[in-house]
């Protein structure tokens, strides 16, 4: 089964670098210009079924015009999403912002990131990936690759 990512950026070129770095690893991606265009955003509980998650990884931008990302993220984990794999970027991580995103277990990296950071982490989340893991449908995400 291939990793399924979720990326969310409003700029347009970090949706593309992201993107091409996880289809070059194979993975199965879908990019969002903002949280709100996501599926998962309206929903009150995660969708998924018990033994499932709508992602192996999930990586958002912190500021965005509509959603900001740390919000949506905690609005995920709030309502019992199953990924276990969420990163933020950032270009101005705030104390508090920063402080919000390590208790809700996220992986942080700083904007501009080198794109050699994030493919590391790739590696590091696939390491910890059970070949036996559930993933849900991908249908309710819409169609992969929205940039």
């Amino acid at each position: 089964m291939r990793p399924r990512i979720l990326i969310f950026d409003d700029n347009p070129a970090v949706r593309q670098l992201l993107l091409t770095a996880a289809e070059r690893r194979g993975y199965e991606s879908f990019t969002f210009q903002d949280p709100s265009f996501c599926p998962l955003h309206a929903k009150d509980q995660c969708p998924c079924e018990s033994a499932t998650a709508c992602a192996d990884i999930i990586i958002s931008d912190l500021d965005m015009p509509n959603v900001k990302g740390l919000d949506f993220v905690e609005t995920l984990v709030v309502n019992g999403c199953r990924c276990r794999h969420i990163a933020l970027m950032s270009r101005s991580w705030s104390a508090g912002d920063i402080d919000r995103a390590r208790r809700l277990r996220c992986r942080l990296f700083a904007k501009p990131f080198q794109i050699g950071e994030v493919t590391e982490w790739f590696a590091e989340v696939e390491r910890t990936l059970s070949p036996n893991r559930g993933l849900e449908r991908a249908e309710f995400l819409g169609r992969p690759v929205d940039t």
